[in-house]
């Protein structure tokens, strides 16, 4: 079935953002996953993300992969920069892009399946390098398009819904980007908007890998008695250790918080994120503390969401090449082909 433009029914005047555009204006094609799907619960926090931003669509870049969860580029933001590329080659195609034009907001929808498995290799590198964007896994533990087998993510012991059990142990995103030095470890519940709006405004001011493992349950595969990834299972374990209000940098917010019960973090264009810790005064900027809490917490059968880690001070693609500030898209050619004579210098700068 074909995508299909949203109809317009203005029943009330939408309330605008700084841009003067409504959040319909952010908004993409009707959807065409299965109802109640919590991909379309994502796609929505996206959408409301970039319209309280107040984010210009021309310069987002959403890009996708293959998988119930690649389709959602489709649904948000209709006027972005888009690309759907084959299984698991997003991140290198991302890549590409942000090194043509690092002026736009890179964001790469993903699933457990299309990341952990084929694509396992691309999201490695795409963290080491700190390639700066928005890395979304929706995650719902099964290959929802081939009818439901069990993806990388499916916890030893969860069921599919005729009753099997899994029995290979899973990859966990959140732990593979902790321990591979990502600079922006983040979970949270396709279920709790509230929670998921900050983590992806914070995301996307970030100045580097930002990588957000939410889980998505699938309902028509593995939203049953047994799986580890329905909502069910989701509302008794999650762990919300971390509640989070996003401040816009204009904006003044002075509250009277118990003392040493907040940590306020600071993102590269000076907006902030003041998080509540309530486990031992959870620092997100501790790396080794962050692993451990994500490992306790799963041996007690928990899911700990919010933001788990964050490096404030991460140098991103462009820094680690040392790129020049101007998008290389806008560069005039005489700056990208200086002639045989300055090409002759560079290369015995190497010698």
């Amino acid at each position: 079935m074909p995508s299909i433009r949203k109809p317009l029914i203005p029943l009330a005047p939408h309330a605008t953002n700084s841009l003067g555009l409504t959040v319909r204006d952010y908004e993409g094609s009707m959807s065409t996953l299965c109802a109640g799907c919590g991909h379309d619960s994502i796609t929505a926090a996206i959408v409301q993300t970039f319209f309280e931003l107040g984010t210009p669509p021309e310069l987002i870049a959403k890009l996708s992969g293959i998988g119930c969860s690649s389709k959602t580029p489709t649904y948000f933001v209709a006027g972005a920069h888009g690309f759907n590329s084959v299984h698991g080659r997003m991140p290198p195609i991302v890549t590409g892009a942000n090194a043509a034009n690092r002026a736009n907001i890179h964001i790469g929808i993903s699933g457990d399946g299309d990341s952990l498995s084929i694509g396992t290799g691309h999201l490695v590198h795409a963290i080491r390098k700190n390639v700066n964007m928005v890395y979304i896994i929706e995650n719902n533990g099964v290959y929802g398009l081939t009818k439901g087998q069990f993806s990388p993510t499916a916890d030893v012991g969860s069921t599919t819904k005729r009753g099997v059990p899994n029995d290979v142990p899973p990859i966990d995103p959140v732990e593979l980007a902790l321990s591979l030095g990502a600079s922006f470890v983040a979970r949270s519940f396709s279920g709790d908007k509230k929670q998921l709006i900050p983590i992806l405004k914070a995301a996307v001011e970030h100045h580097g890998f930002a990588l957000i493992d939410v889980i998505s349950p699938c309902i028509q595969f593995n939203n049953h008695q047994g799986s580890t990834k329905s909502y069910k299972y989701m509302r008794e374990h999650e762990l919300n250790e971390i509640d989070s209000v996003f401040l816009q940098p204009s904006e003044v917010i002075t509250a009277e918080l118990p003392r040493d019960s907040s940590v306020s973090i600071a993102m590269h264009d000076g907006s902030k994120i003041l998080f509540r810790t309530l486990p031992d005064n959870y620092d997100p900027r501790d790396r080794n503390a962050a692993v451990n809490y994500v490992s306790r917490t799963k041996a007690n059968g928990e899911v700990p969401t919010g933001l788990l880690f964050i490096d404030q001070e991460s140098s991103d693609i462009h820094d680690l090449n040392r790129t020049t500030e101007e998008p290389l898209i806008t560069l005039p050619f005489k700056k990208l082909c200086p002639g045989k004579s300055e090409l002759m210098k560079f290369q015995e700068s190497f010698v």
